[in-house]
């Protein structure tokens, strides 16, 4: 039973591992995605109209530099997470991993192309898609989208872990160690390659299934997709099930162009990329559906905290959640405001599930049609005020509002009738082991200052590992015995989730790169 245990425990940690590496990917993709929304706003014929000099010949030809700019992760995403996995994953020698990674892609990629052209099954040209392969990197194969990248990824990783420290006879000693990792990695993938059109048309028909149930769900598929990411996102697991929509047929497949696409994001891309009409059932499953939840909703719960919060406690509680809306608000990064009220009020988390998925149903009601990944006021503006009257952007405003309103109050009334401690209603009281520091820490001293949270941790010896992703510290520690959740919650942690006996995961939000470097200087500097 205990070992059983222990493996859904490391199939856990694994599982929230992989999608921290899909993060590498998908941010480069958003972040050129911007480029592409505004060269693509910029450039049409309705902004011209209004700001003449944008017509200029420099200026189109700047602006179709960043469209190109823009497309090499769009054209090459597979590969990127070919590359990503092995180097999130990896524990030892990541750049390796990454190397391993890509050699593996191309290699399956090879073995697969090598499969097809002695068994007559090389589609012509103009017959790609209607037979399921695509150029790759200069390789005609089988168009596995990123799921050709994950696999491999995955296998470049395990590969890597296993090989990586191997030691070969003396005759063969310049292959051993890490450089033995890429060549086990090119054999098991060229074997993948081989065995590749025999699997693929069972697992692509198995996700077309599931996309067809979504889809199928009509109004309904967007509520259910936002109720999944909320049920999924205290287990740090969200990221798998959002690129699964995103980047797979689970999210749809439309023809653009003559050319089938699947995934919703790839759809709204490659529809902005050529000027052509966006497709309201994409963008259902993107940034818009999320729009009055963190551009509006969100912060009304950091001001429903703030204004229950004790008087004299408001002003140390005021920068943590001003900092924690203003990330809602701008990049749409939502969990700093979520983790305040999660583990204290899970009824409030309910709640704010269910009116997630309903603002997903109501924005595609509506009509509005504005695409990309955050859902913030960036995206707001980039790819919809700027895209022109036809995202109708001006009907999120109202909706906002009436989230804003609904949120506010019932968080205010909810908190105040339950007493629910949330930051600014907690108890005084002196903390054993902690009596030097602040009863109430300010962001000025003592809230994300990496010395308290270390001692909070149980001090340097108690780490065995330390990493982040974009929330949350991801730990392994000697004694979980040794943790303070109190003083760690005064010190700006939202939320304390364990994981194991050993594995725990803090989240402190936006701050959460600063802190761990911090950490990481105490750890090296001999102190904590």
């Amino acid at each position: 039973m205990k070992k059983e245990k222990n493996m859904k425990i490391k199939f856990l940690q694994f599982i929230q591992k992989l999608g921290k590496s899909f993060m590498f990917p998908v941010s480069l993709l958003a972040f050129l995605g911007m480029f592409l929304g505004l060269g693509s706003s910029l450039a049409s014929p309705s902004m011209i109209e209004k700001v003449p000099f944008l017509g200029n010949e420099a200026i189109h030809l700047f602006f179709q530099y960043m469209t190109t700019i823009s497309n090499f992760a769009f054209a090459n995403f597979p590969a990127l997470f070919a590359l990503s996995i092995p180097l999130g994953l990896a524990q030892k020698n990541k750049g390796v991993a990454a190397y391993s990674g890509f050699v593996g892609y191309m290699v399956m990629n090879l073995s697969t192309n090598f499969y097809l052209t002695t068994t007559n099954q090389l589609a012509p040209l103009d017959a790609l898609t209607a037979n399921s392969q695509k150029v790759i990197l200069g390789i005609q194969s089988l168009d596995t989208g990123i799921i050709g990248g994950i696999i491999v990824g995955i296998l470049a990783y395990f590969v890597h872990e296993r090989f990586q420290h191997t030691d070969l006879p003396a005759a063969f000693s310049f292959f051993s160690g890490e450089r033995f990792s890429p060549i086990m990695v090119t054999v098991f993938s060229a074997l993948l390659g081989l065995l590749l059109p025999f699997i693929w048309p069972l697992v692509s028909g198995g996700i077309r299934a599931i996309g067809h149930v979504i889809q199928g769900a009509g109004i309904f598929g967007p509520f259910f997709y936002g109720i999944g990411i909320m049920l999924l996102k205290p287990f740090g697991l969200h990221h798998i099930l959002i690129s699964t929509i995103r980047f797979t047929d689970v999210g749809g497949t439309q023809l653009v162009n003559g050319e089938s696409v699947s995934g919703a994001l790839n759809i709204f891309y490659s529809q902005l990329n050529q000027g052509l009409p966006i497709s309201p059932e994409a963008t259902a499953f993107l940034g818009q559906a999320w729009m009055p939840s963190f551009i509006f909703a969100l912060p009304a719960i950091a001001l429903a905290i703030y204004v229950c919060a004790a008087k004299d406690k408001r002003k140390g509680i005021k920068g943590l959640l001003i900092s924690a809306a203003l990330v809602s608000i701008f990049p749409g990064i939502s969990e700093p405001v979520e983790f305040l009220f999660l583990f204290i009020a899970l009824p409030l988390y309910i709640f704010h599930s269910l009116m997630f998925g309903l603002a997903a149903i109501a924005v595609s009601l509506i009509g509005v049609v504005i695409g990309n990944t955050d859902g913030g006021l960036i995206d707001y503006i980039i790819f919809g005020v700027m895209q022109g009257s036809y995202t109708k952007w001006w009907l999120i405003i109202p909706l906002g509002i009436v989230w804003f309103a609904i949120y506010f109050f019932t968080f205010r009334w909810y908190i105040l009738k339950f007493d629910v401690k949330t930051p600014g209603r907690e108890e005084d009281e002196v903390i054993e082991g902690f009596e030097d520091l602040p009863q109430v820490f300010t962001q000025e001293k003592g809230i994300h200052d990496p010395g308290i949270i270390l001692r909070a941790l149980g001090g340097a010896e108690n780490i065995v590992s330390i990493d982040n992703c974009v929330t949350r510290l991801r730990l392994q520690v000697n004694e979980m015995d040794k943790i303070n959740e109190k003083i760690l919650k005064k010190a700006g942690a939202l939320g304390i989730v364990k994981i194991s006996d050993q594995s725990l995961q803090v989240i402190i939000g936006a701050k959460v790169q600063v802190v761990k470097d911090g950490i990481e200087d105490l750890l090296v500097g001999g102190k904590g």
